[in-house]
């Protein structure tokens, strides 16, 4: 089976799960979406009220502002595979339970599986919490470090600049990272690939620590 067709059955699969108590409330799952061979995995934390009426992630406010960061690295949302840790819309928008965080894991393991992208990007505490728990995402964001084998690079929420407008320019500054970080991830993989065009001048000065692996 292709890495389309899996994601494809996993998607069909989160439309009709019943693991958890968020299936009693959604209105539609989101399971995420795509390329099948996106080298970059963008993980969010849950859907929200856009998100659970139209099914599809980050399409409401925090959905446009993701936009404008994916630009600031020189990507389009078409270039870029996008999801979150739980599939369906906590009950007004409440942080999600241990137990629907696990319900959800054995889905997003296996898009993981299917991706296997170069570059993980966690968007907020909780998929960060996945990865590296106990981190601060104050002091680990825009950071690229190796887990369990993948890339990884904890990011603010983007619906954190919403909400803490001074956020804006260092989340920019984060993504603005990107070419450069994804250009390494692919050399320590062996994979080189086209490299993501963006003027250098337009990048914003990196701090040597900035791009360390950990």
């Amino acid at each position: 089976m292709s890495a389309e067709e899996t994601l494809q059955q996993i998607a069909s699969e989160v439309s009709a799960c019943t693991q958890c108590s968020l299936h009693t409330t959604r209105n539609k799952s989101v399971p995420g979406e795509g390329p099948a061979n996106a080298e970059i995995m963008l993980i969010g934390e849950g859907p929200g009220h856009n998100e659970n009426e139209q099914g599809r992630p980050f399409v409401g406010a925090a959905g446009n502002f993701l936009n404008e960061l994916l630009a600031q690295a020189g990507l389009k949302r078409e270039d870029v595979w996008i999801g979150n840790v739980v599939k369906c819309r906590p009950p007004g928008n409440r942080d999600p339970l241990p137990e629907e965080l696990s319900a959800c894991d054995k889905h997003l393991e296996r898009q993981m599986a299917a991706l296997n992208p170069k570059i993980i990007i966690t968007l907020g505490r909780f998929s960060m919490a996945k990865f590296v728990p106990g981190a601060k995402i104050s002091q680990v964001h825009g950071q690229m470090r190796k887990v369990n084998g993948r890339f990884v690079i904890p990011m603010f929420h983007p619906a954190a600049a919403l909400h803490q407008p001074q956020l804006k320019t260092t989340i920019l500054a984060d993504f603005g990272k990107l070419p450069d970080l994804l250009d390494v991830a692919r050399r320590e993989l062996g994979q080189p690939g086209p490299a993501v065009v963006v003027p250098k001048e337009e990048l914003p000065k990196d701090d040597p620590k900035q791009l360390k692996l950990f």
